[in-house]
């Protein structure tokens, strides 16, 4: 028989032993209870009833539940780093990297996805240490992107560690890019790097004039079929009074300021619209279908060299000043997650003179729900600059089951921005709907617009 003093410091190691892997995190499992009530049972039973058949059934449950605590360490479970962007509609593979600990045998990890709940449950061998998962976001801002809860398994599965609510992997996914095809723009001399027509003669492509040589020319200019049938009819050799040079149209850029309204956020749904929270979009709303609507156009203009700028009503702080390039685009589409995550309701929009340069085109892009945004268009189209408004409300509207006059505040609503339309109509700002070619549009103001000056 054991001595009595070793079993007591034998049972104090094992309470010691048990109290560490608790304090590090580790627990015992329903298995191990079993295991050591089952094994000690039959040993004593074997022992006080001489049945060496129990001793010898039990003892194997002892030596195993004995060998099953010996894990050390807090097993990791964490998402690998990786870029700080995310593109929308656009399927990404994350790595989870394992570090399980000593002695565990079994790894959990589920990971909640986006827009799909609480996600797969990934049973893995401890002796894997990569997990790589597809994400794929189908709407755009910040937010939570993956969280790899876990739990880890030791020997037996005697001891598990957690289940362990994981740290969040967040990262801004940036608004889509829709391929649009971009309409003609009015001409500003701000630059001589863009692909539109300036009245100003340079170095341009569009024949604008041939006109007789004159000092400063260039020898390049020199149109020689013209001048030889010159210099013949005058009845003598080549000279400098019969050169003449071909006059070009310079190539200048034009500016695009895409006017975002983020004071509302509404969808179909009247009856919702007083339940938005703020910070978070509606998928579909407004403010959805504008900053989709704001970086194809964006993409569109920049993509032919064109100057664009960004101007939100809401927060003109939050504006970008025209530019031009790639990286312009990425600094718009990262503008949008932020003014996305800021929109909240103000008194009155704001467009500074500044923000909108005289004879840039302004797209102003909101619901039109009030007159304030109106009166912003008209003061922009009065300043000289040409305005093309694009609504975004959604139709049909579904009026508010909840309440008998549902049906008129949906009637009286649509009336109203009919109104604010007309309105701006006949101060020269056509209203068009997103969906339609913006191309199209902004071709039919532009050439009303070269109409007015003609006359």
């Amino acid at each position: 028989m054991i001595p009595p003093v070793a079993t007591e410091h034998r049972a104090l190691r094992w309470a010691r032993a048990w109290r560490g892997q608790a304090t590090a995190g580790w627990r015992p499992s329903d298995a191990l209870y079993r295991g050591a009530v089952c094994g000690l049972g039959l040993v004593v039973a074997g022992l006080v009833l001489h049945q060496p058949v129990l001793v010898l059934t039990g003892a194997p449950l002892l030596i195993s539940v004995a060998l099953g605590i010996g894990v050390s360490g807090d097993p990791v479970v964490a998402v690998r780093r990786r870029s700080r962007t995310a593109e929308a509609r656009r399927e990404d593979l994350l790595e989870v990297a394992v570090d399980p600990g000593l002695g565990s045998e079994l790894v959990a990890i589920r990971m909640p996805l986006p827009g799909q709940g609480i996600g797969p449950v990934h049973l893995v061998a401890a002796r894997v240490t990569t997990v790589r998962v597809r994400v794929r976001h189908d709407a755009w801002g910040e937010g939570v992107e993956l969280r790899p809860d876990h739990l880890v398994a030791g020997p037996d599965g005697l001891l598990v560690f957690g289940p362990v609510t994981a740290a969040e992997s967040r990262r801004v996914v940036l608004p889509p890019v829709t391929m649009v095809e971009p309409g003609p723009l009015p001409p500003r001399a701000a630059g001589l790097v863009g692909v539109h027509r300036s009245r100003r003669p340079g170095d341009g492509t569009e024949l604008r004039d041939i006109r007789p040589f004159q000092p400063g020319d260039r020898l390049r200019r020199i149109d020689w079929r013209v001048s030889l049938r010159s210099a013949a009819s005058a009845g003598g050799a080549l000279q400098p009074s019969t050169l003449h040079v071909r006059e070009r149209h310079a190539e200048a850029d034009a500016d695009l300021v895409l006017a975002l309204d983020t004071r509302l956020d509404v969808d179909t749904d009247v009856g919702g619209w007083s339940d938005h929270t703020p910070g978070l979009v509606r998928p579909g709303g407004t403010l959805d279908t504008g900053v989709r609507a704001v970086t194809a156009l964006a993409a569109a203009f920049l993509r032919q060299g064109d100057r664009v700028g960004l101007v939100d009503l809401g927060s003109p702080r939050l504006g970008v000043p025209p530019g031009s390039g790639h990286r312009q685009l990425q600094r718009i589409r990262h503008q949008l997650v932020t003014c996305g995550r800021l929109a909240a309701w103000t008194a009155r929009p704001v467009l500074r003179p500044v923000q909108a340069p005289i004879g840039a085109l302004v797209v102003v892009l909101s619901p039109f729900l009030d007159d304030a945004v109106v009166d912003l268009a008209v003061h922009a189209a009065r300043r000289g600059n040409p305005v093309l408004a694009i609504d975004l409300l959604p139709r049909p509207l579904v009026p508010d089951r909840e309440t008998p006059w549902g049906e008129v505040v949906s009637r009286v609503l649509l009336t109203e921005q009919s109104v604010r339309r007309h309105a701006m109509l006949a101060n020269g700002i056509p209203t068009v709907p997103w969906g339609d070619s913006a191309a199209s549009a902004m071709l039919r103001l532009m050439r009303r617009r070269r109409g007015a000056l003609a006359r």
